[in-house]
């Protein structure tokens, strides 16, 4: 299988994006690329939920509840707090139409960049739990 596309995009030394023409095409492996032979084992320590993401994103976490409350509300009124996975299976689409709309308010007053993250975690969620079924 060849990947073609027009440019490569790689960091600079100054921190910003630089595209390099690409003349031809990478030829990627049968079954895609793989970036290790065996996957990278992580210990409790090396995943600091508190420190490394919570702190990171006070803010932005809070949001995300707002998401979640509010999309409660709108298919589950009256009942407790749930994902109703149901009611939430195209995370991609909704993801790519929320992020058409980033930077501004939607008709709920939720932000799209805020529903943004909630489908991209969403999505991460059910990858993550489909990889070790």
């Amino acid at each position: 299988m060849i990947f073609k596309s027009e440019y490569m995009y790689k960091w600079n030394k100054e921190g910003d994006i630089e595209a390099i023409p690409q003349e031809q095409g990478i030829e990627l492996p049968q079954g895609g690329i793989k970036f290790t032979e065996n996957p990278i084992k992580f210990t409790r320590k090396q995943m600091p939920v508190f420190s490394g993401v919570l702190n990171y994103f006070p803010d932005a976490i809070r949001e995300l509840s707002k998401v979640s409350y509010v999309g409660n509300q709108q298919h589950n009124p009256d009942k407790p707090l749930h994902w109703d996975r149901s009611k939430s299976g195209d995370e991609l689409d909704a993801l790519a139409r929320h992020l058409l709309e980033a930077g501004t308010i939607d008709t709920d007053g939720i932000r799209h960049s805020a529903k943004v993250a909630w489908r991209a975690l969403a999505n991460l969620q059910k990858e993550l739990e489909n990889e070790t079924e």
